[in-house]
């Protein structure tokens, strides 16, 4: 693959990527280093691209292999951390001044509820309805089959009515934004479906 068509693959979809991570992970920064790293990742798998229909989903699927690489990284260097001394152990108030940064209140609510599902069935309602990938993009990017993507969609859109339902009814039920932020969620997604979380 030459270098201008792998540019021209990342100008298409690198918002996307972004946006699939910022989902993901609910940390903007962190979603930067994800691209970088899919990208990398991409480009070290080039020779494959030649045979992938959808370029869009199978970088989704690099980008959510990233992540949970990213993240057995983190726990690693959590436990790590954990048996240092305390005396050894200097905080890093970094990762908090960026988060109050750049949390954004139209994201929230969208967040807080995406949050209180399992990893995996956040990861296919993430795919399928906000990256707009098809069953069988999604069941490839997450390495399961398109049955577990129906089912995990059934559970996550379950639990995500159950979660609105509770916060229009008890606003002190509602995610971290509250009442107004779940009735904001409708828009949070239509928003980031059309690229702009």
């Amino acid at each position: 693959m030459d270098h201008q068509l792998f540019a021209d693959i990342y100008e298409a979809h690198a918002r996307a990527v972004y946006a699939h991570a910022v989902r993901m992970t609910s940390d903007r920064a962190g979603a930067e280093d994800i691209v970088s790293l899919t990208f990398l990742e991409a480009w070290r798998l080039r020779e494959t691209l030649d045979g992938v229909t959808s370029h869009r989903g199978w970088l989704l699927g690099v980008a959510t292999n990233v992540m949970r690489n990213t993240r057995r990284a983190a726990r690693r260097h959590g436990a790590a951390m954990a048996r240092l001394s305390r005396s050894e152990v200097v905080p890093d108030l970094a990762d908090a001044v960026v988060s109050r940064i750049t949390d954004t209140a139209r994201a929230d609510a969208a967040l807080a509820a995406l949050d209180q599902l399992r990893r995996a069935d956040r990861e296919v309602i993430v795919l399928s309805v906000w990256s707009g990938l098809s069953r069988a993009e999604v069941a490839a990017a997450c390495g399961v089959t398109e049955a577990t993507v129906r089912s995990r969609l059934s559970r996550a859109r379950s639990r995500l009515r159950r979660l609105a339902a509770a916060a229009a009814a008890d606003p002190a039920a509602a995610p971290a934004g509250g009442r107004a932020s779940v009735s904001r969620t409708a828009r949070t997604a239509r928003t980031a479906r059309e690229g702009n979380l």
